[in-house]
This record gives structure tokens, sequence and C-alpha cells, in this order.
């Protein structure tokens, strides 16, 4: 713990004495040292599911109203905060804004916009039943009460970049998307769990969509997220950041992916914490 140190002279100044006075915060020894052997969870019995925007709520009625009769469900057993991706929406502002020449920050506030349409539709949807639309600000540390209280709490999955949102490494398209923002959210509050709600029941070598013959594709189960990275496919599941932040993560040790539209029941043994679908793991 720091101590009160006193500057030479009558009139010195007082310092609080830690190891970081002084420090410049980007010497690889100074932050090293700040690495904390627990770290705290803030919500270590919620989990994070993430729906996605083009893989499940693009379909409309009849893709979304059952799996949706499931979260309802789910949520008398566990706690859960629901969040929403962008889909096919949020992919044409982003071709328009590529099309005149946008900027990557600018790309993001003008997608982050469906992410909350989306949100605001599921709380409409669900309001009769418990659901409740909230921010990213103050009603995360009141996840907890929400939960207890029978809701389902429902939130954007476009993490709060926007114009401060990091360049891409290809192309101009914003790198933390839904997907991104899901994870950080689940990470920084010490969630159970995080759980993407997709169309496909995991992680293949390509996307089955696109192939000629989806039924010779490897499909993993569960796969190391440093050999994932390493494998560099050509196309994922889930966006390439949240390989990065797993592996630096400190209180999540995996993710999990889910095919919900062909059996929206599989979201209880998830939950559960059974092995459904594919699991990337760090440890």
């Amino acid at each position: 713990m720091g101590k009160l140190v006193k500057e030479e002279g009558e009139k010195g100044r007082l310092h609080i004495e830690t190891k970081l006075l002084g420090e410049s915060l980007v010497g690889k020894d100074c932050l090293r040292d700040t690495e904390a052997d627990k770290y705290f969870h803030m919500q270590p019995d919620v989990n994070v599911l993430k729906i996605g925007g083009q893989s499940i709520m693009d379909r409309g009625a009849n893709a979304l109203l059952p799996i949706l009769d499931e979260l309802v469900k789910a949520k008398e057993e566990h706690k859960i905060l629901l969040m929403t991706g962008g889909g096919t929406r949020a992919r044409h502002v982003y071709n328009i804004g590529v099309d005149l020449g946008m900027p990557t920050g600018v790309l993001s506030k003008l997608g982050d916009k469906v992410s909350w349409q989306n949100a605001e539709m599921l709380s409409v949807l669900l309001a009769k039943r418990g659901g409740v639309k909230i921010g990213h600000g103050d009603h995360l540390e009141q996840l907890n009460m929400y939960c207890q209280l029978g809701y389902l709490p429902i939130t954007t999955g476009i993490p709060p970049y926007g114009f401060f949102e990091h360049p891409a490494e290809v192309g101009s398209i914003p790198p933390h998307r839904t997907d991104s923002g899901a994870f950080l959210l689940a990470e920084n509050i010490g969630a159970k769990s995080v759980i993407y709600l997709k169309d496909e029941k995991g992680l293949y070598e390509d996307d089955p969509k696109k192939a000629k013959d989806r039924e010779t594709l490897k499909f993993y189960d569960r796969i190391h997220v440093e050999e994932l990275i390493e494998m560099d496919l050509d196309d994922l599941i889930v966006e390439r950041a949240v390989l990065t932040f797993l592996k630096n993560a400190k209180t999540l040790k995996q993710f999990q992916i889910i095919d919900v539209l062909r059996d929206p029941e599989s979201v209880h043994a998830a939950l559960r914490g059974e092995h459904v679908g594919t699991i990337v793991y760090k440890d």
C-alpha cells in the first residue's frame, strides 16, 4: 500500500509513494509488475449471450421467436445478459461508407446504430416476459439486481469505440464489432461465460455457407486459441479480435459457439456448462 512522502523544503508537495510513481506506464518490467494474483469478478454468475444479427435476427420471426422462448425459460435458472449483433443492415451501411471513402472510425459510428435497433426490437418483443433494454453505463453494476428480479437485460453488442476505433489492419471495416463487444464486456465484469448464438454448430476450417461441399470441411469442437491464431484461417465464425482478447484475458478462460437456429434448446445445455458446438479455450 502506498505511503505519503513529502518533498524537501517548507512548501514541498505531498506524494503517494507507489510502484508506479514516476513510471511511464509503457516499460515492460513495470507492466509485468502490475499483474494481479487474482482479478475481481464483478458479476461472476452472469452469462453473456450474444445473438447474431445476420445469422439469427435478420431471418425474422420463424427463426427468432423459438430462440426467445428458450431464453425466457433459461432466465428462470440462469442469470443472462443478452447482447445483439448488427447483421445485414450494418453491412449495408458499411458498404455505402466504404464506397464514399469513410475511415474506419466513421464506419464504426455508422454501424453501431443497427445493433441498438436490434436490442430495441428484442426488448419490445420480450417486454411482457421480462425483457428490458439497458445501456453500457451504470446499468452494468446492476446486472445482478435485474436478474434477481426476474428480468432479462438486453444491450447492444457494439463496443463504444466510435471515432476512437482502431484502424483496421486490412481494409476499412471496424475490427471491433459486436462479437468483440460481447467478449470485452464479459471479460471486464468477470462473467461466468460468454456464448455466441449462431446459425452454425461451431467452427469449421472455412465458411460452410460458401463451401462447395460442406460435408468435407473439418469441424473443430474444441481448440486452443493460440492454435487457432496460428492457423490463420481465411474465414472465421467470430471476429478475429476476439481471439486476441481471449489470449490476453484475465477472467475468462474460453468462449463457446452454438447453433440455436437448428436447435434452440441447446442454449440450456451450454448454460449448464456442457460441451455444445465449439469451445475455444486458453488454458
